[in-house]
């Protein structure tokens, strides 16, 4: 099982055999994030082999985590494993 956590909230949580790992990096499956803690946020940024970065904010009971998650809607042929997936940083604890 692998948990994503902020403010001892689990934002995401998935079965190992569904996570996939990219450069350190866990990503869930989309459907296995709360979205009610996922805020979309205007922030992008481009990677040169995944393509555009979106990102979310996190929000708990009324704190926000400002594009503390991502996901590329698109991303290039050679991150297609990361397709309808998200990735998590900036203070929330992931676990696998």
């Amino acid at each position: 099982m692998a948990t994503a956590k902020w403010k001892n909230t689990i934002i995401a949580d998935a079965a190992a055999s569904e996570i996939v790992v990219v450069e350190g990096n866990i990503y869930f499956p989309i459907t296995a994030a709360r979205r009610e803690h996922l805020q979309t946020s205007d922030h992008k940024t481009v990677c040169p082999w995944k393509g555009t970065a979106h990102y979310y904010d996190v929000v708990v009971d009324g704190n926000v985590n400002q594009n503390a998650a991502w996901y590329y809607p698109e991303p290039k042929d050679a991150a297609k494993q990361i397709t309808g997936r998200v990735a998590f940083w900036k203070g929330v604890e992931v676990i696998a």
